[in-house]
């Protein structure tokens, strides 16, 4: 409110400095019309109403309006206040219902561009998960996961797992393994599942059948419960093997050794 009686102070100085007061009016006027008989002036010298209201309605109004300046009110400047915390991370959490509400049990796509797409260990995807590239899984997966390179898996996989090729370190994979090259499943690895490659090399744990088309070993460490179909086995001190074997990929027919004594028989 100061600013608007400072303003009303120096509009009344300038005001009283242009504007002449009541004798100088009076002076100019007999100045003006000395007979006292011309339009507008009474014989007295007195201005008669038409001027008055010219000058005194002017100066009434423009002293009304000083007066008013102080009755207007100044709108008070209310600054938008940020949400509070609480609000804020129900609206985040909010968001993130609704991504997920989303992408529920649809394919979610990773383009890695000639990289390794990598799901870092804090990472928990329910969903499906394909890659054009390399994948490297530290985290949990619910859901199949196909890779057009290769598949790197330390975390936790619960679904179907298809690659160009595989590799498992000190991971748990629910489900089956399916390469196009090499299967490798390191030690303090749990497979609970089949395998199906081109070749590998186990010396983890593995619940079910593995059929490679070329060479299978079983390193010290490897503990299989299931039956293995390969061309060639090897199979080192200290594994533990439980199940059939057999070479049925090899280019040599066993049964061809004995037929001339099924044939005497």
């Amino acid at each position: 409110m100061g600013f608007f009686s400072d303003l009303r102070d120096d509009l009344s100085q300038a005001v009283n400095e242009l504007m002449p007061g009541e004798e100088t009016k009076k002076q100019a006027a007999e100045d003006k019309y000395p007979s006292g008989k011309s339009s507008g002036m009474a014989v007295n010298g007195r201005v008669d109403a038409s001027e008055e209201e010219r000058d005194g309605g002017y100066d009434a109004d423009l002293s009304r309006m000083l007066e008013q300046m102080d009755e207007i009110e100044v709108p008070e400047i209310v600054e938008e206040m940020p949400a509070p915390p609480a609000a804020q991370k129900e609206e985040e959490e909010k968001e993130v219902k609704e991504i997920r509400e989303e992408t529920r049990g649809r394919a979610l796509e990773i383009v890695s561009e000639g990289e390794v797409a990598v799901l870092t260990g804090n990472t928990v995807i329910n969903g499906n998960i394909a890659a054009k590239e390399d994948l490297e899984v530290r985290g949990s997966i619910v859901g199949n996961v196909e890779a057009s390179g290769r598949l790197t898996v330390s975390g936790a996989i619960k679904g179907d797992s298809k690659a160009a090729e595989i590799s498992v370190d000190g991971a748990r994979i629910d489900g089956e393994l399916r390469s196009s090259g090499k299967i490798k499943v390191g030690p303090s690895s749990v497979i609970i599942g089949n395998i199906f490659a081109e070749s590998g090399m186990i010396a983890g744990a593995v619940r079910g059948d593995i059929d490679v088309k070329e060479s299978l070993m079983l390193g010290s460490s490897a503990v299989v419960l299931g039956n293995i179909k390969s061309k060639s086995l090897q199979i080192n001190k200290g594994a533990i093997l439980e199940g059939m074997c057999s070479q049925c990929y090899s280019e040599v027919n066993p049964s061809s050794f004995f037929e001339e004594d099924m044939e005497e028989k």
